[in-house]
């Protein structure tokens, strides 16, 4: 049976073998242009590889026969986005990829791809839509670049759209509900999905990436995000994971959106990341009334000249009190940190596996340093990136893709190292640590010094 599509969007993660994560997502990005378009009358499907293999996405393509085939690509994900347009090639129209690698390296693409979207793609993609589905071609399109028989064109970028309420909700009733749903049953024990209540971050952060969404805060109404919650209630889901690059960056907002969830009785719970200078006992207080049941902070160092170098603008005191101000309003908590990055010495490395694994956290992640392009962790080190048949290497394996004063076996053996004493503490106690957790540390720093 043929099913003909004008537009067909594709998200190509196929979830690796020994991949270790636990979290798995809906691609929201391509959900809401999918809801944007099909707003305008266009018909769209979504092909998320999540729990397909590139096979299955082809086959499905080919049953499809797309006039129009989106691509997401990000840093994780070039090789299988590339790889893909490469196989589908005649099977479609008009090829178009998106996403935060193409906004920040879109020449890369143009070999393969018809079109680059840069930034933001619901207008952009609306555009595009009307002038192929229409006029059977795409000339001047703002956002974009692409190669023509004049050359290559390149588009000013468009602005963000500001008014994010404008912006239907994404189309999941395109996403395999059943397929994320039962992951997280057997993994959890319960439900869960993510939602996106603003877009843009305003801090500077050295390692940190924004192409897509930019610099500048932008969020929904309280009534708007509360809203898409109860349908995300309404289809099965208990918890909700907010991917906002900072939930807490506005303590009004967020305290609005906590009385709306309040005021409709909504029984769901819900996870966000926080910076540690914008969460107070009183906010944090006030999430958990609302069902916030888990907060993860991006702390990155325990060492506060390393903080200094990773331009966080936070220090160790606000870390430590943001942890304990949510801990005392009964909310789990997570940390993130970053072991090697440009600057670091066994003694900052020490300090900050001594400090994370201090705090009480529910959760830790140590991971080696990324560097993404267009941040400035990049550009300190892109002299020394490793040669490698995949340029940009997935950040589930974990491999240092720059030559570094440390070698990649010293550095995974400090994210092991961070990973026992963070267990021996979680599960045995400050009692249990001072018997076996001090002699763990205390052993494992030296040998930690003494590894090349």
């Amino acid at each position: 049976m043929t099913l003909l599509t004008d537009i067909l969007l594709i998200y190509p993660f196929y979830r690796p073998k020994f991949d270790r994560s636990p979290f798995r997502f809906p691609p929201l990005g391509i959900g809401y242009i999918a809801s944007f378009l099909k707003q305008r009358n266009f018909e769209v499907k979504i092909l998320d590889g999540t729990f397909r293999s590139e096979k299955e996405i082809i086959s499905e393509i080919e049953r499809s026969k797309p006039r129009i085939v989106g691509i997401y690509a990000m840093y994780s994900m070039e090789k299988e986005s590339i790889s893909l347009a490469r196989k589908i090639r005649g099977m479609t129209d008009l090829l178009v990829v998106g996403g935060p690698l193409p906004t920040v390296d879109p020449y890369s693409f143009l070999d393969d791809f018809d079109i680059v979207v840069i930034g933001e793609g619901e207008d952009t993609m609306l555009e595009i839509a009307r002038n192929f589905l229409n006029h059977g071609e795409v000339k001047r399109v703002q956002g974009t670049i692409l190669r023509n028989a004049a050359g290559v064109g390149r588009e000013t970028k468009r602005a963000p759209i500001a008014n994010l309420d404008s912006i239907p909700f994404p189309a999941r009733e395109l996403f395999d509900n059943d397929a994320y749903k039962d992951y997280y049953t057997k993994r959890f024990g319960h439900t869960m999905t993510s939602m996106i209540s603003s877009r843009g971050c305003p801090f500077t952060c050295d390692f940190c990436s924004r192409p897509v969404f930019g610099d500048t805060f932008r969020s929904r109404s309280p009534e708007n995000v509360v809203n898409e919650m109860e349908a995300v209630s309404n289809l099965g889901y208990k918890t909700i994971w907010f991917a906002d690059d900072c939930f807490t960056i506005s303590k009004d907002r967020v305290m609005k959106i906590c009385d709306e969830i309040e005021r409709r009785n909504l029984n769901i719970d819900w996870q966000c990341l926080s910076r540690v200078d914008t969460l107070d006992s009183e906010l944090a207080s006030r999430m958990k009334k609302a069902g916030c049941e888990r907060i993860y902070f991006g702390i990155e160092a325990g060492d506060e000249r390393m903080l200094k170098i990773m331009e966080k603008d936070i220090d160790l005191q606000t870390a430590r009190r943001a942890v304990s101000n949510a801990n005392s309003a009964n909310i789990e908590t997570g940390a993130f940190f970053i072991i090697g990055y440009p600057g670091d010495s066994d003694k900052t490395i020490l300090n900050t596996l001594k400090f994370a694994t201090s705090l009480p956290l529910d959760y830790v992640s140590f991971t080696l340093p990324y560097p993404i392009p267009g941040t400035g962790l990049y550009e300190k080190v892109k002299h020394a990136l490793k040669e490698s048949s995949e340029k940009r290497v997935k950040l589930i394996d974990q491999h240092l893709t720059f030559k570094s004063e440390f070698s990649e076996f010293k550095l995974k053996s400090a994210i092991v190292k961070g990973g026992v004493q963070f267990r021996i503490r979680k599960y045995l106690g400050a009692n249990g640590y001072a018997i076996l957790g001090k002699p763990f540390e205390k052993i494992t720093d030296s040998m930690f010094r003494i590894i090349k």
